[in-house]
C-alpha cells in the first residue's frame, strides 16, 4: 500500500512531484529505491538533490594536535539546540575530541571505556553521565573520526557546530588544506577520486543514465554513447578531485591540488544530526504538560 508518507518521502528524497511520486510508487509496490531509480530514468527526478533529515541538536567539534599531524573531528548530541549553546556543553564536546586526538580510540565503545584526560578517576563514560544529570538533557557521544598524516592534516567548522571536516594532506600549505575543507563542507563529495567509486554504484548510475537516453528516443548504440559524456558529470559531483573548485568553478580541484605540488590522502565530513530524526513537539503543549506536573 502506497501511503502519503511514503510519497512525502520519496518527493523529499527526489525533488519530484507528488504525482509523480505516487505513480511510481505504485508501480513498484512501495519500494522506495527502486521509485527513485525509475524516477531518475523517466529524467522526472532532480538527481543532485538527496534526502538528508538533518533534525537532532548537539555539536560538531575538532581538533589538532600541535604539530599538525593527528586531528579528529567528533559529533556529540543533545535533545535541544538550548543545551548545544550551553557552556558546559561546548566544553564537554571540546574536552572529547581533545581525548579521541590524544588517546586514539578505536571506536566509540573504546572512548566511552576510557579514562577521561580531565580527571582519570573518572571514564568518559561516567563523565558523560554526569553532564546528563547537571544539563538535565539525554545526551551522547555519536560518532568521530581521527586521522594521523606523515604531511598534514587540517579542520574546518561551519556554521557555530552544524558541519565539521577534516583533510588528511601530502604537500601544500594549511591555508590550501583549509581551502580543500571549506570545498567539501560546501560541495558533499562522497568519494576522493573515481577509483574510490564502488564499480556496482558506477554500473548501477550508468545503468541509469542508459535508461534516460533510451527513453529521450536514442537508439542502443548512441545511448552508450551519450551515457559515457554523462558519467563525467556524476563524477563531478561526488569525487572531491573532480569537482569544480568553489573558489573558482573554472578549474577542477585536482588541477588546484597538481598546481600546488600537493595530494589528499583522506578526508571526512560530519553533518549535525545527519541521517537522525529530531522529536517534533507542540512547544506549547509541552509547556502546559510541564504545568500539569
Amino acid at each position: 500500500m502506497v501511503t502519503a508518507s511514503l510519497v512525502k518521502e520519496l518527493r523529499e528524497k527526489t525533488g519530484a512531484g507528488m504525482m509523480d511520486c505516487k505513480k511510481v510508487l505504485t508501480e513498484t509496490d512501495g519500494d522506495m529505491e527502486k521509485a527513485a531509480e525509475l524516477l531518475r530514468e523517466r529524467g522526472i527526478a532532480k538527481a543532485a538533490k538527496k534526502s538528508s533529515r538533518i533534525a537532532a541538536e548537539g555539536l560538531v567539534v575538532a581538533c589538532v594536535s600541535e604539530d599538525g599531524k593527528t586531528g579528529a573531528v567528533v559529533e556529540v548530541n543533545a535533545e535541544t539546540d538550548f543545551v548545544a549553546k550551553n557552556d558546559e556543553f561546548k566544553t564537554f564536546a571540546n574536552d572529547v575530541v581533545k581525548q579521541v586526538v590524544k588517546e586514539n580510540p578505536a571506536n566509540v565503545e573504546e572512548l566511552l571505556a576510557e579514562k577521561w584526560i580531565n580527571d582519570s578517576s573518572k571514564t568518559v563514560s561516567e563523565v558523560l553521565t554526569d553532564k546528563i544529570a547537571t544539563i538535565g538533557e539525554n545526551m551522547s557521544i555519536r560518532r568521530f573520526v581521527r586521522f594521523t598524516s606523515n604531511g598534514l592534516v587540517e579542520k574546518y567548522i561551519h556554521g557555530e557546530g552544524k558541519i565539521g571536516v577534516l583533510v588528511s594532506m601530502e604537500g601544500g600549505t594549511n591555508e590550501l588544506a583549509k581551502d580543500i575543507c571549506m570545498q567539501i563542507a560546501a560541495a558533499r563529495p562522497e568519494y576522493l577520486d573515481r577509483n574510490s567509486v564502488p564499480q556496482e554504484r558506477v554500473a548501477k548510475e550508468m545503468e541509469i543514465l542508459k535508461a534516460q537516453a533510451m527513453n529521450e528516443g536514442k537508439p542502443a548504440e548512441i545511448a552508450e554513447k551519450m551515457v559515457q559524456g554523462r558519467i563525467g558529470k556524476f563524477y563531478g559531483e561526488i569525487c572531491l578531485v573532480d569537482q569544480p573548485f568553489v573558489k573558482d568553478p573554472n578549474i577542477k580541484v585536482s588541477d588546484l591540488l597538481s598546481s600546488k605540488g600537493a595530494k589528499v590522502l583522506e578526508f571526512a565530513r560530519i553533518e549535525k544530526g545527519e541521517g537522525l530524526e529530531k522529536r517534533e513537539e507542540n512547544f506549547a503543549e509541552e509547556v502546559a504538560k510541564q504545568i500539569k506536573g
